[in-house]
């Protein structure tokens, strides 16, 4: 930009004057950039709104599937030996249960080794130091795979170590116990290892020969092996068999933790029953998911209008402290979907559909059937009118008093209940979803005009600029006819004063 001298023979301040004289231009421009600043400010709290009601409609579809209203709860008579978590799908009813063995491990505790020079062990001594020095090997047999391990008086103990863990199994030296640790992976007795060897002096040397038998305790010259085994119970008179201590039989999970007394004959019992707490929770998080939305939504298309406020300018900031910008911000933002005719219709949408009644078994159901209902219209607060309450709720104070209906019915008619909120959850989740399909005007997943609105934002942009260079124009228009009113006065005040030298003046 030139670096204008301007106002120096008449005196007169041309930028204030020029200000002044495109200033009418200047509001048309800060006019639009307002409009589109509240466009902006319009579209950010659609996309907010947006991606709630896009949850809530995908939450939906969980809750459209009967077994969501299904579930089933199990409960064993000795916690301590067994527990069991039922599937939708189980059996009501008790059962009988032994549990004959626990799932185990292969584990190996190795006995204490000693080197020739009496010196610790570590990672690094050799297997020569031990006492091995020809070359030698044994076998582990992990599962039904066998590999075999080449022994040398060179090979370290971590050299080892790694060569163990190749064959499957988890082993490990410990140096401040001077033993080896080997493992299975897993429980069970495909899963099980063993090592065996010729030359049993190795083995010994290593601390890796042990009794073929189970023992409890363990000597320090002598290793110690636990066999992998497999789990054993016999459920309802049938035997069954788990490298886990978890059974899955029948949509019962069943963990089995401690063995039943066979002496005593001992026998637990597992009860399974309609799950009623789980399934009023689901139906209360339901309610309360849909409450929090509707509620929201209500206080934004009800809200008080900000009428003669309108986005500040820079230079109306700068005359405001940080808080007042805030605040006046704060109430246009407040007010942008008031009265707002796409948040009206997706939220009369919501409530006609939970208004919706269906037939189950040839009687009609709605919400009420089930004591859900809104509040009288005097008794609600604020934008809480279309808000749903359930009778006999301990969390809500204005139906805490009432009779539990939802939980009495939950227990007495399961299905009757399944179906009737899978229906309104579906009836839900299709109406969202017609309102969510893409078209011209709006991107699918997307309740409101998302591609109109960026459209609108995009013509400001260009119809903004056209102003700007508009501004500009003027602005250089009238500097020129300044700068030549000023170079004008410059030549007439220099002839005047050649004139009066002259004259003698």
């Amino acid at each position: 930009m030139p670096i204008r001298i301007s106002g120096m023979i008449s005196g007169m301040d041309t930028d204030a004057m020029v200000k002044e004289l495109v200033s009418a231009y200047q509001t048309k421009t800060d006019k639009y950039k307002k409009a589109q600043t509240k466009l902006e400010w319009k579209q950010d709290a659609w996309k907010e709104l947006n991606s709630k009601i896009y949850k809530l409609y995908t939450n939906m579809f969980s809750r459209t599937l009967s077994s969501n209203y299904n579930k089933k709860k199990t409960v064993s008579s000795d916690e301590s030996k067994a527990s069991v978590v039922a599937a939708n799908g189980s059996v009501i009813g008790t059962q009988t249960l032994k549990i004959n063995k626990l799932a185990k491990s292969g584990y190996l505790t190795g006995a204490e080794i000693e080197t020739e020079s009496g010196e610790h062990a570590t990672a690094d001594t050799t297997l020569s130091e031990l006492g091995i020095t020809d070359a030698t090997s044994f076998k582990i047999k992990v599962g039904k795979e066998e590999q075999t391990i080449e022994l040398t008086g060179s090979m370290k103990i971590g050299d080892l170590v790694k060569e163990l863990n190749k064959t499957g199994v988890t082993a490990s030296f410990d140096e401040k116990n001077q033993r080896f640790f080997i493992s299975s992976k897993s429980s069970g007795g495909a899963n099980n290892f063993e090592i065996d060897s010729d030359d049993t002096q190795a083995l010994e040397a290593l601390g890796l020969k042990y009794s073929t038998k189970d023992s409890e305790n363990v000597g320090s010259k002598e290793a110690h092996k636990v066999t992998g085994t497999d789990a054993e119970i016999v459920l309802n008179g049938a035997t069954f068999t788990s490298e886990t201590n978890s059974f899955s039989i029948n949509g019962l999970t069943i963990t089995a933790k401690a063995v039943t007394d066979k002496d005593t004959n001992e026998t637990l019992t597992l009860s399974t029953d309609t799950d009623v707490d789980a399934i009023y929770d689901s139906i209360k998080e339901f309610i309360k998911e849909y409450n929090e939305l509707i509620k929201e939504m209500d206080t934004l298309y009800n809200a008080k209008s900000a009428k003669g406020y309108e986005p500040l300018t820079d230079e109306e900031k700068d005359a405001m402290s940080d808080t007042e910008v805030e605040k006046w911000e704060s109430k246009i933002k407040d007010s942008l979907l008031r009265r707002d005719q796409t948040l009206g219709s997706v939220t009369s949408l919501m409530k006609n559909v939970m208004q919706k009644s269906f037939e189950i078994d040839g009687e009609k159901l709605s919400l009420s059937s089930f004591g859900i209902a809104t509040a009288g219209y005097f008794d609600s607060g604020e934008n809480e009118k279309g808000l749903y309450h359930i009778d006999g709720d301990p969390n809500d104070s204005s139906t805490k008093g009432n009779s539990d209906k939802l939980k009495t019915m939950i227990a007495s008619d399961p299905d009757k209940v399944a179906s009737f909120f899978s229906q309104l959850s579906k009836s839900l989740y299709d109406e969202l979803g017609k309102k969510m399909t893409s078209t011209s005007l709006s991107s699918a997943f997307t309740v409101y005009n998302d591609k109109q609105m960026k459209s609108e934002y995009d013509n400001y942009t260009k119809t903004i600029k056209k102003w700007e260079d508009y501004v500009t124009e003027q602005e250089e228009k009238w500097f020129k006819k300044f700068s030549a009113m000023e170079s004008a006065l410059a030549k007439l005040q220099s002839s005047t004063s050649a004139l009066s030298g002259l004259l003698g003046s």
